[in-house]
């Protein structure tokens, strides 16, 4: 794999024009997207010539680059989550029917959240979990109920890195959460994200009792009901389970 000036293989460089569309931008001018990628100009329009060839990106007049549908395409065709999410939707649906209010479901992705399905409506409390977008562990519910039904090993390698940013949280208070949410069997953070909302969780796991996946709801901070919320998404965890192969 040819090499640039700066020892990045054509695949990085691929990779970094393809991240550097913004969450929820779809179209870029050719310029923007090179100075976004840290590209040369021409480096950047020979390999957006070269994937728009395949689909994976369209070039439009006026140096106006935007994603592929076959990029669409094929990640929707080939994701390793097509599974988990057609197993979810049936108990997604149902919950959401019960509680009108924000349904997620979520993988972890090295030390955050990735939500790869959510149901809302309107009327429903704010939810800041978007399709394909990311939380740190330590500020989901989903993220928590995930990371505590992970191995020990992998667990103590989290805390050993974890730093919040806003030097808010302490990686004390972190391990407490955990625990807690391992203890439970959910977890559960009120006014983190949102002060008017709590979010709560529970581990998805396969036939193996391997979680892979956590499902959970965002609800009026005011009218959370843990007895009645917490065995309905248990129950819908098992039956997705129940429904994944090992």
């Amino acid at each position: 794999m040819a090499n640039s000036i700066s020892g990045d293989s054509v695949v990085d460089r691929v990779v970094r024009i393809l991240q550097a569309f913004p969450e929820g931008v779809t179209t870029l001018q050719l310029t923007e997207l090179a100075e976004r990628s840290g590209l040369p100009l021409s480096s950047a329009h020979r390999l957006v010539r070269q994937l728009s060839h395949h689909g994976l990106l369209d070039l439009g007049a006026g140096g106006s680059v935007r994603l592929g549908l076959r990029l669409w395409e094929l990640v929707n065709r080939n994701s390793p989550t097509l599974a988990l999410r057609q197993a979810a939707m049936p108990f997604m649906e149902d919950i959401q029917q019960v509680l009108n209010q924000n349904v997620n479901l979520a993988v972890l992705e090295g030390w955050e959240a990735l939500f790869v399905e959510r149901l809302s409506r309107r009327g429903s409390v704010a939810n800041r979990a978007k399709i394909a977008g990311r939380m740190p562990v330590h500020i989901s519910s989903a993220g928590l109920a995930l990371m505590s039904n992970q191995p020990r090993e992998l667990q103590a390698e989290y805390l050993k890195q974890f730093q919040d940013p806003t030097g808010k949280v302490s990686v004390d208070v972190v391990r407490h959460l955990l625990a807690e949410a391992a203890q439970q069997g959910y977890a559960q953070l009120a006014g983190v994200v949102d002060p008017d909302t709590w979010g709560i969780a529970v581990p998805v796991m396969n036939g193996k009792r391997k979680t892979v996946a956590a499902l959970g709801v965002v609800v009026p901070l005011a009218e959370v009901r843990l007895q009645a919320l917490v065995p309905a998404l248990q129950t819908a965890a098992r039956g997705i389970g129940r429904l994944l192969a090992d």
